[in-house]
């Protein structure tokens, strides 16, 4: 009986909740101005029946199950003493304000809740298992420790492992928020979730179904439970000495005045309406105005307590800055190729590259010049490498260091050139066999970051970088922004436990971010 009325009262969810709310008020205002004089009952009924109903059934729950007392037992005594002697619109006015303040709360604690799905959904769902020479696709969940997969380009990787055979590249801005691709080959271990972007490779599995990366943050959200306000369940934790203290009050009312009126208007008063509807509608109006100015709030809870935040970590990739590359800098290091003709070449040889960066390079040649690049002829994409092509007469080749190597090519003339462009990550160039320039790519700040910390600064708040970067490009944005203390490489459960080694110090933290791979340390920081 109990968990029918349970899923009763869970049916039809914030949808219900609101067509209840919008018959019961159109039904008051009937009430009030008398606008059916023929109806054979009050109109406030209505908002009783779709209203007042769910919470005396709730309150009844509570005290049959764990006797538990909140705020609607002491609602439900109002309404139906109210009922009983025939004050029905007060009844069904107490009934209408307390459900409209529980959907304005749930509605501040559901925000919290979407990030969960977002990570659902990024949870692979198939892989492809290699059992004697044969593939076969498998659920994900089936997938064991020492099993051999196989992953295609544009694929994500299924559980977490150790790449066997192939080279390629892995978006891992889900669990690290790097904005770039991370070359990988043998022996270099990959994460469920992340996205295979280029070669195809064959990996072993090490951890699987609940230990794998993307399972792990996911317990680390809902572990980071967003809950109500403080004082919206100020209410729930006195009730019992409230519901002691009213039903005192309208005893002792009734019995010297022997006015059952009196007694009842009593118990309504001590309704906490106040709680229960003004505070959460301050709260849904706070998070809407930070909203607009683009900051999010997860849990009512974050606005008091960021009265007392004496830290404020930031991400940095899509927070701080744009979470794309950019071309910062061409260099040509031989006087018969000028930066004009570098540029261009290179932009030809990436026109039909996939790779982030390659999209980078041609997009800073279309911006700088409004020309689109040569054509290049007999390209060849190398995974985790670079780019080789003909472009102009001349043969291009675009990569790392290693690629330069690989070709027998020269890397001392570049080392000093591009020894600043490699703490934020380059792409050098080869022309024709010999060694030409570079171009240096980087995650661009956003034009209101450093005012932004300058802000927190005066507010005697320090700030503090978090971030999935290696430490050259989070040394060089904190330098820039004039933050001292910056944190590289972090991982989600490494954000959280920085936060909770700082919580347990005594300071109280705010996170800015804008990730999934933030999501639990938004949660634990509150904001």
């Amino acid at each position: 009986m109990i968990h029918t009325l349970e899923r009763f009262l869970e049916w039809g969810g914030v949808k219900k909740a609101v067509t209840c709310l919008v018959f019961s008020g159109i039904a008051l205002l009937v009430s009030i101005f008398d606008l059916l004089p023929q109806l054979p009952f009050d109109a406030a009924w209505a908002a009783v029946v779709l209203c007042g109903i769910p919470i005396i059934l709730e309150a009844v729950i509570g005290l049959v199950t764990a006797f538990d007392i909140k705020a609607d037992v002491l609602v439900s005594i109002a309404l139906i003493a109210s009922l009983i002697i025939g004050e029905d619109f007060a009844a069904g006015e107490v009934a209408f304000i307390m459900q409209l303040g529980a959907l304005l709360e749930d509605l501040t604690v559901a925000r919290a809740r979407a990030g969960i799905e977002k990570l659902v959904h990024l949870t692979p769902q198939t892989a492809r298992r290699l059992t004697g020479g044969r593939e076969e696709a498998i659920p994900a969940e089936q997938v064991a420790v020492g099993d051999v997969l196989r992953v295609l380009p544009g694929e994500t990787v299924p559980v977490d492992g150790e790449i066997l055979t192939g080279q390629t590249s892995i978006n891992q801005a889900v669990m690290t928020g790097e904005p770039l691709p991370v070359y990988k080959g043998p022996g270099d271990e990959v994460s469920s979730g992340t996205v295979n972007q280029f070669g195809a490779f064959e990996m072993r599995a090490t951890k699987v179904g609940e230990d794998s990366s993307i399972q792990r943050m996911i317990r680390l959200v809902q572990s980071a439970d967003a809950g109500k306000a403080r004082i919206v369940g100020l209410a729930d934790r006195w009730a019992t000495w409230i519901v002691v203290a009213a039903l005192t009050a309208a005893a002792l009312t009734g019995l010297i005045t022997r006015d059952p009126i009196r007694a009842v208007t009593i118990l309504v008063v001590f309704c906490p309406c106040a709680l229960v509807l003004a505070t959460p509608t301050a709260i849904m109006a706070a998070i809407g105005n930070a909203t607009r100015h683009s900051f999010l709030v997860r849990e009512g809870d974050a606005l008091e307590r960021l009265a007392s935040v004496s830290q404020v970590t930031f991400d940095k990739t899509g927070t701080l800055t744009f979470g794309a590359p950019q071309v910062t800098a061409v260099e040509s290091i031989l006087p018969d190729i000028s930066r004009q003709d570098l540029y261009g070449w290179t932009a030809g040889a990436e026109l039909r590259s996939e790779h982030p960066l390659g999209r980078a390079v041609v997009q800073g040649w279309r911006t700088e010049t409004g020309e689109a690049p040569p054509e290049a002829e007999d390209f060849q994409m190398l995974p985790g490498r670079g780019v080789s092509a003909a472009v102009a007469g001349h043969r291009i080749i675009a990569g790392n260091r290693e690629l330069l190597t690989e070709r027998n090519i020269p890397w001392e003339p570049l080392s000093q050139a591009a020894a600043p462009a490699r703490e934020q990550g380059c792409t050098v160039i080869a022309v024709d066999g010999r060694p030409a320039g570079f171009l240096a790519l980087a995650d661009t700040l956003r034009p209101d970051a450093a005012q932004t910390i300058r802000n927190v600064q005066a507010a005697g708040v320090t700030p503090v970088l978090l971030t999935g970067d290696h430490e050259k490009a989070a040394r060089h944005i904190a330098g820039e922004l004039g933050i001292s203390a910056f944190q590289a490489e972090c991982l989600p459960e490494d954000k959280l436990a920085w936060i909770d080694r700082s919580q347990q110090a005594g300071k109280l933290v705010c996170m800015v971010g804008d990730g999934i791979n933030d999501a639990p340390a938004l949660k634990r920081a509150h904001v």
